[in-house]
This record gives C-alpha cells, structure tokens and sequence, in this order.
C-alpha cells in the first residue's frame, strides 16, 4: 500500500484506522515544487484520547515483559527498518526536500544508527542493582507522548520510541504534520516487527489538537519534545497540572569557536558545510562563528567561496547538496531575518535575498554567510534554522567564550585549535554537547541543551533513563 493512501489514516491499538466525527485535512506539499503530493488528516482532542486509552490498555502487560523480550523486539524493528530504507529515503526528500543523497545517507542511516545504539545500551543497561541490603529497580515511566519535528524526521523518532520502547513504556507518536509521510511509513515498520496492538499508536495533528491533548491528558505520565522553544514552553504549561514528567529538546544558536591555533581554511569550511547540512535545517546546528579579528578577513574569503561552491537544486538529483527549506513560511522567516542582517549592518558576503540563480520555484534559499556581525544583532541572537552564517570577531579567547555563552540558548557547542587548548574552551561552555575538530558523530554521547534549549538527554542510554522511574526496594537483600 502506498503511503500516499496512509494519510487518511492514524495507527492506533494496532490497526489502521480513520479519523473521528469532524477530522479535517491539511496539504502536504513537495516544498522543492510547491506541489501538493496529498492530504493529511488532522487528528483531534478524541483521536489522541483513543490512541491514549488504547497504549494504558497495554501498558501493564507490556511493561513487565523482561527486558531481554524488549530488545529482541528492537531488534526485528531495526530488521524491518532496514529493509525500508529507500521508502523512507524517498518519503523524506519528497515532505522536507533532502536531497535524496543526504536522505538516504543521513536522515535514515541516523534512524538506524540510534536503533543500534539503543539496542547496544538496553543489553547493558542497569535495570536493577543490589546495593546493600536495598535493590534499586528500573522500571517504565508509564504512557508518554512523543511530540516529534520535520527537520530528522527518522532520527527523533527513533530517539523517542527506541528508548521508549525499551524501557517497557506505551506509548502515542504525533509526528510533524508539515512532514508526516516517514512517519506512517515508521507506524508501517512497527506494525510488521510485531509491536504489541496498544504498544505503539501514530496519530497525527497538530499542536492545539493532538499535542495539547498528549500533554495535558492524565493517562499520559510523561512528554518528550522536540521543536522550538516556543512550543515547548506551551507543553510544559499544559502538563504542569498533572505534574508528568517533560523532556524537551528546543531550539538552538550554537557558537563555533575558531581558536587562533586552527587550521584556518580547514576550520573555516569545515563550519560553513556544518551550518549548512540539511540545508541549515538543524537545532545544533553552528551558526555563530567566532574568529580571531586579525585573521577575519580571510576567514570571511574562504567561507563566501565555499557558500558559493555550495550546490542548491533539485532533491532528486544525486549531485545536489542543499534542497529548499521545508515550506513557504519558513521560507519568509529566513528571508526577512537576511533582510534585517543587511538593515541592521553586517557585511554580506555571499548569498542574500531571493531564491538561487536558475531556480523559479520551490523554497530555496542562498547559503548566506555575515561577516563583522555584532553579538547585538537579531540574526546573532535569533534561531534562523536556514542556510545563514554569522562570523564574528573576537580579541582574546575569553571574549570568544563570554560571547559564545551570552545567549538564551544551550544546546551545541563547538570549538577548532590545538587539541589541549580546544579541550579548555569546551569545558567552559554552557552547551549540553561539545564538540572538538568536527569530530565523528557519536551515538552515545548525551544529547540535550542547556538553559532554553530544554531539558534532559537523548541517545543510548542517556534516552532510556529518561523513560525510566527508578525505584528503591529496601530491605529486599536482607
């Protein structure tokens, strides 16, 4: 079945089901044509109850299977996850606009990255431990809500329902509506592993339909979201009155801090392809570079030619680097944020306004880079989430940091230059994750932010402890 004929549909006690009294539908569109690729049904207050009612049904069966069962059924999702690879490739370049290289190599293989990682994490993971005469017990928090983004589509959710899932949690997923398609397909993966009917339940909405009802309902004992900071202060609000547990992974102005020890053109590039991946499309993303003054110049020169060199086009063709940005308002947003960068005096370097030479259609933006930005201007301050760089001068490498932590932000941080010199920079910023010399992505490093940018941590088992209620039995040992 096409996942075309999914959109009408939500996944909830195990069955395909249509959407109650009163649904209406939303367009999903192809944001590199502007085209209309279907209609997705937006679920209510009462589809989010039945899916709700239908995972605290299968809670108390779920939740004490041994953990041994749980991660023998992470392991056949992973299988059938695999074997969907190009289906979720496909699905992920049509509803965001991946280039379809990116899609497969990046958005699913982070899917499936994080399937293995929280696999290898549940076989070691302490679900109970002696400690003197008191045995401390792991067990699922209960029913949680995940509220997941479109920009990693695969990668939140599988950073969600993995550690859920092995944790013995139940559990109702409202992917983004903007990009729903990989998500049916993900409800499809689940459905052919076997997940219990009640285990796993897809129901799509919006955020004052769905996602207020999931973080206010009582039934629901824990959220986990990720989106903007925003909407993340509107789920804690909704959920304080029943005191569940909310994780939140929020939104993002990461520092990159480029020390005078640096490779200066490797650092440089090395920052502009990390800004731009997923056509700036991502929370941790380093949009903010700090470069000594003396060398700014040069750093401003080779960063304008590797934005220029950057190739924006069509997602289906192989070759292509950077697709648009998910839809029409996004699209605005980061035109009217370049706009007040060129109002407010930064340097344009490369890029700006308007849609890429040769490109009439579609959301594309330019890979834009700033250079003698000012910590006080807006696009220094404020979350683009699109192709746009901020370079910055600094005199001395406690400038460089007092700068990079002077934001409301926390989530990423990164740092260039001599490995012992790098190490003493990260350790002074306030960011959830660090990371020095671009280093490879690590699976089980903890994920999350500081200050706005949320609270608690995903990947491995940092994700499974947040599932988790933790228990002391004493006198158990006796």
């Amino acid at each position: 079945m096409s996942v075309l004929a999914r959109l009408g549909q939500f996944y909830i006690n195990g069955a395909w089901v249509g959407p109650g009294a009163g649904a209406r539908t939303m367009p999903v569109e192809n944001p590199a044509t502007e085209e209309i690729v279907g209609e997705v049904a937006i679920g209510s207050a009462e589809d989010a109850d039945r899916a709700i009612l239908a995972a605290r049904a299968a809670f108390p069966a779920f939740s004490v299977k041994p953990a041994s069962e749980r991660i023998a059924l992470l392991k056949r999702v992973r299988e059938v996850y695999l074997s969907r690879a190009e289906d979720l490739a496909q699905a992920m370049s049509v509803e965001m606009g991946a280039p379809i290289g990116f899609s497969r190599e990046a958005q699913v293989w982070a899917g499936d990255v994080h399937l293995a990682a929280t696999i290898e994490a549940a076989e070691r993971f302490p679900w109970e431990e002696l400690r003197g005469t008191t045995l401390i017990q792991r067990e699922a928090i209960g029913v949680v809500g995940l509220i997941t983004p479109w920009n990693w589509p695969m990668n939140q959710i599988v950073c969600k329902v993995a550690p859920a899932l092995a944790a013995g949690c139940t559990m109702v997923l409202k992917p983004s509506e903007i990009a729903p398609l990989s998500g049916l397909i993900f409800a499809e993966i689940m459905d052919a592993a076997g997940v219990p009917a009640g285990v796993f339940n897809l129901v799509n909405g919006d955020g004052p339909g769905v996602g207020s009802r999931l973080s206010s309902h009582p039934e629901v004992d824990m959220v986990s979201f990720t989106g903007s900071t925003r909407a993340g202060i509107l789920v804690a609000e909704a959920a304080a009155p029943t005191v569940k547990r909310v994780a939140q992974e929020l939104g993002g102005k990461s520092a990159n801090i480029i020390l005078a020890s640096a490779d200066l053109k490797a650092a440089v590039e090395g920052g502009v392809e990390a800004c731009m991946s997923n056509t700036g499309q991502s929370c941790d993303a380093p949009t903010r570079m700090f470069v000594p003054r003396a060398v700014q110049e040069a750093a401003l020169g080779i960063a304008g030619t590797k934005a220029a060199s950057l190739r924006v086009g069509d997602p289906t063709d192989p070759e292509t680097g950077i697709g648009p940005v998910v839809s029409r308002a996004q699209y605005e947003k980061i035109q009217g944020l370049i706009r007040t960068g060129i109002d407010e005096g930064a340097v344009l370097v490369a890029g700006g306004l308007d849609r890429p030479d040769g490109l009439n259609r579609g959301h594309f933006v330019r890979p834009t880079i700033f250079g003698n930005v000012t910590p006080g201007m807006t696009i220094a301050r404020e979350e683009i989430f699109g192709p746009v760089l901020a370079i910055m001068p600094y005199d001395s490498v406690d400038e460089a940091v007092a700068m990079a932590n002077d934001s409301v932000y926390g989530l990423g941080g990164y740092v260039q230059g001599e490995i012992t010199e790098a190490r003493a920079v990260a350790r002074r910023l306030r960011t959830g994750q660090v990371q020095i010399n671009y280093p490879d992505w690590d699976t089980f490093a903890p994920f999350g932010g500081y200050k706005q940018s949320g609270n608690g941590r995903e990947y491995a088992d940092w994700g499974i402890h947040d599932f988790c209620e933790t228990k002391g039995i004493i006198g158990y040992g006796a």
